[in-house]
């Protein structure tokens, strides 16, 4: 726990801005995800978006990866490198993460789009990795604990038949990009570091129809499915409360091209 930092309240402050800013950008995005544009042409608007709110692309130049936000289409699970030559297509899915730095401090989200309409299991994996976020983030309490995250997504998207990736972890947040903790999306309800409040970090799980399994490609970045299957996520950056947390990066209005299916899960579920 030593080396996990307990944010302060103007710390806190921050990061929510930081958060705000992050979202509006992911917001903008929405409106411009369609068959025929490139993960480039993203690239080059998170890029010059986040520039014009202030703040910086916190992925470019990142252990030295070249582009200013991860764009991972269909079979990519993360951090897939934005081209003119990936042309998104009618029935593709696609995850646009992005983060932002503001006054030094890092916001941190992502949202998995629908690029026309989807098939049913590209709607079925993008909705149980939607639910499997909310349900990691209903955890979070202070005195609750680490596993309980992944146990609650591991429970749930296992039962829908699907597999939850290990290689990749949500992380503590701050002033630094990746700090302590680990959040597994995997794991055993009542195992792990205890939550305290001002602990801030991001859950995200990706969620395969296929195996867990991912390979990473030649350009040390790009992560796929093993088997070549479909693959989504979500993340948001969060901050532990003493009765439950706060979205840092909670959207003030649905998302046109991801949140189309609002009754894809009953209430009871």
């Amino acid at each position: 726990m030593s080396n996990v930092s307990i944010k302060s309240t103007r710390e806190i402050e921050l990061m929510r801005r930081a958060g705000e800013i992050t979202v509006a950008t992911l917001m903008e995005v929405d409106a411009m995800i369609r068959p025929g544009i490139s993960t480039e042409d993203i690239n080059r608007f998170v890029h010059e978006d986040t520039l014009r709110r202030g703040a910086r692309p916190a992925p470019l130049n990142y252990h030295g990866f070249p582009k200013s936000v991860c764009t991972s289409v269909n079979e990519v699970v993360c951090h897939g490198i934005p081209s003119e030559k990936d042309i998104l297509k009618p029935g593709d899915i696609i995850n646009v993460d992005v983060t932002s730095i503001v006054d030094g401090y890092y916001g941190d989200t992502s949202v998995t789009f629908y690029v026309g309409e989807p098939s049913t299991e590209a709607k079925h994996v993008t909705e149980v990795a939607r639910r499997s976020l909310d349900l990691g983030i209903s955890q979070v309490r202070e005195g609750a604990r680490l596993g309980d995250i992944g146990a609650a997504i591991q429970s749930f998207a296992e039962k829908e038949g699907c597999s939850v990736v290990r290689a990749f972890v949500g992380h503590g947040i701050g002033r630094i990009f990746h700090e302590a903790p680990q959040v597994s999306h995997v794991g055993q309800s009542g195992s792990g570091m205890r939550l305290r409040a001002g602990m801030c970090f991001t859950i995200e799980p990706m969620i395969n129809l296929g195996t867990y399994e991912v390979d990473v490609l030649e350009d040390k970045w790009t992560a796929v499915t093993r088997d070549g299957a479909l693959s989504a996520q979500f993340e948001h950056t969060l901050v532990v409360t003493k009765t439950g947390c706060e979205i840092l990066t909670k959207r003030p209005a649905p998302l046109k091209n991801s949140e189309r299916f609002p009754g894809y899960w009953s209430p009871s579920v």
